[in-house]
């Protein structure tokens, strides 16, 4: 390890992501990109693996790598209101997703319990529902 850094391999051991992902965070200008040294290797910084850290934790929340960015770029904190809208966005979002998924779950289900009730000699409900232009299914599948 060098006095000003660790290289590639041992920043993303540290961060638990592959080397690509660390590459990829690069071109998407999330993370830096460190400048050449006289040797073969590349150094960086040790506090980038709390950033990347910030990266994943925020993927797994669900925000894209554009909000992300934006977020880094406001990760002092001072400016709140911009922090309290995107997340308010991205929370909106994910609450019409889960009622969307709420709609589709139920749906399924009622399908579901017509086909189990539904004799063998007629056709399958579910298929039915697919097919139709006037179904709840329809709906569901073109959401």
């Amino acid at each position: 390890m060098a006095s000003n850094g660790i290289t590639i391999g041992r920043l993303a051991k540290a961060a638990n992501v592959g080397i690509e992902t660390i590459r990829y965070y690069q071109r998407r200008a999330l993370l830096p990109t460190p400048r050449p040294t006289d040797s073969a290797f590349r150094y960086y910084p040790v506090e980038l693996i709390g950033r990347i850290q910030f990266i994943k934790r925020a993927q797994d929340l669900g925000f894209s790598l554009n909000e992300i960015g934006v977020l880094l770029e406001l990760n002092d904190g001072a400016d709140r209101p911009s922090i309290q809208r995107l997340t308010l966005e991205h929370l909106t979002n994910i609450r019409s997703k889960i009622a969307d998924l709420q709609r589709i779950e139920a749906i399924l289900a009622q399908l579901l319990h017509k086909c189990e009730e539904t004799s063998q000699a007629k056709a399958c409900p579910i298929i039915d529902a697919f097919r139709s232009d006037t179904t709840d299914a329809d709906i569901c599948i073109h959401t």
